[in-house]
């Protein structure tokens, strides 16, 4: 199981939050990138997507390559294992809830309907 803490799982669903960042992590699931090129399809300013990146840097969901003056960006899985992970365990709970709810409500109607006791509808 991945471990979680409150502080990781804080600044990765911060940084999913925006959905240029989101676009930006599908980008970079395809393959490295530079910033230029992450830029490109949303006209928006090299700045403003340099912005966009040091928030996923922060929440350690890309990492930055230097080569000289070239900076190259990858997905580091890490994060949005930790999120996953912590999103499964929920998910596990509210399936069993609602598996119980299920349960209860046919054994009810089961119960109301030998009993004739269903529900009428108002005339």
């Amino acid at each position: 199981m991945v471990k979680y803490s409150d502080d990781v799982l804080d600044a990765t669903f911060r940084a999913l939050s925006d959905p240029t960042r989101r676009a930006i992590l599908a980008r970079l699931a395809e393959g490295e990138a530079q910033v230029t090129e992450l830029a490109e399809p949303f006209g928006i300013s090299l700045p403003a997507v340099s912005k966009h990146l040091k928030v996923l840097e922060k929440a350690r969901l890309i990492r930055r390559h230097r080569d000289g003056r070239i900076h190259r960006f990858t997905v580091n899985p890490e994060p949005i294992a930790s999120a996953m992970s912590w999103i499964e365990t929920y998910q596990r709970f509210w399936e069993r809830q609602l598996d119980a709810l299920g349960t209860f409500l046919e054994k009810r109607n089961a119960k109301e309907k030998r009993h004739g006791t269903g529900r009428r509808k108002p005339e």
